[in-house]
């Protein structure tokens, strides 16, 4: 499934420039990276995000938000945000900086020769 060349641009914008992130093709649509982890993507129309399993919980009671479930099993600590979720820039904002500020606790990840 292509992902929406539109909402990647929202993405970039709003992740603005953060160090460290970069871009790859994954899950059937774009992933951003941060330090080698994915921290949020998008599939089709909808963004997909790493909140972390602390706030996993607190992010699926809010509107729009439902578990990732690209397996067919839901993967906690990870959810997805449908396009009504997102469509303020302050919304798309806000959901980028629980991933990023979840996934800024990670250790990086060394880059593999095949994404380098």
């Amino acid at each position: 499934m292509a992902h929406d060349v539109e909402l990647a641009e929202r993405v970039r914008r709003a992740l603005g420039r953060t160090k460290g992130i970069t871009e790859r093709q994954m899950f059937g649509g774009l992933c951003f990276m941060l330090d080698g982890n994915m921290t949020c993507g998008l599939v089709g129309d909808t963004l997909m995000l790493r909140v972390g399993p602390a706030e996993y919980e607190s992010c699926l009671a809010l509107p729009h938000a439902r578990e990732m479930d690209f397996t067919g099993r839901p993967l906690r600590g990870y959810v997805y945000v449908a396009p009504e979720g997102i469509r303020s820039p302050a919304a798309l904002q806000g959901w980028i900086a629980r991933a990023t500020r979840f996934v800024s606790t990670l250790p990086p990840k060394p880059a593999s020769a095949k994404h380098r």
